[in-house]
């Protein structure tokens, strides 16, 4: 019966850590309930301190994830149009350009909903690459809490 958890656990950290880039899967609570399905086997090895530490961690990286990119774009002089721009442009990229459409997708996004918004080139430009910043500082945030986990996870099943 064991091996029905571990099974569940490996296919939540798969899908936590492709959740860190895919924008619609919540990559670190995904990982955080790998964590524990272990709690139900007798693999388990992890104390209850250990599980509120890193719900703690999971539930600040979660709110920040949606955080750090309008930071990154305000930060470099965007609006909520680039804003706008950025969210719309990560979930086209996603669907018109995988995989490369996650990156360049919220650039060209806040590029563009700047431009609409009535600003320049180069503040358009500015802003785009604000967003890009933000994202890839939130998917690295995101990636590493959840290779951490994945870590915790694989060392406990071994």
């Amino acid at each position: 019966m064991d091996w029905i958890w571990i099974t569940l656990g490996v296919v939540l950290t798969i899908s936590g850590i492709a959740g860190c880039i895919l924008p619609f899967i919540p990559g670190p609570p995904l990982s955080y309930i790998a964590l524990l399905t272990l709690l139900v086997i007798d693999k388990n090895e992890f104390s209850a301190r250990f599980l509120g530490i890193w719900l703690v961690i999971t539930i600040a990286v979660t709110l920040l994830d949606y955080y750090v990119p309008v930071w990154g774009t305000k930060k470099f002089g965007g609006s909520s149009k680039g804003i706008w721009g950025a969210t719309i442009g990560l979930i086209a990229g996603l669907f018109l350009f995988p995989p490369f459409g996650l990156i360049a997708g919220p650039f060209i996004g806040a590029f563009i909903g700047e431009l609409i918004g009535g600003k320049d080139t180069q503040a358009a430009l500015r802003s785009g690459f604000g967003s890009f910043v933000g994202f890839l500082a939130g998917t690295i945030m995101k990636l590493t809490i959840s290779i951490i986990m994945a870590f915790y996870f694989f060392r406990a099943i071994i």
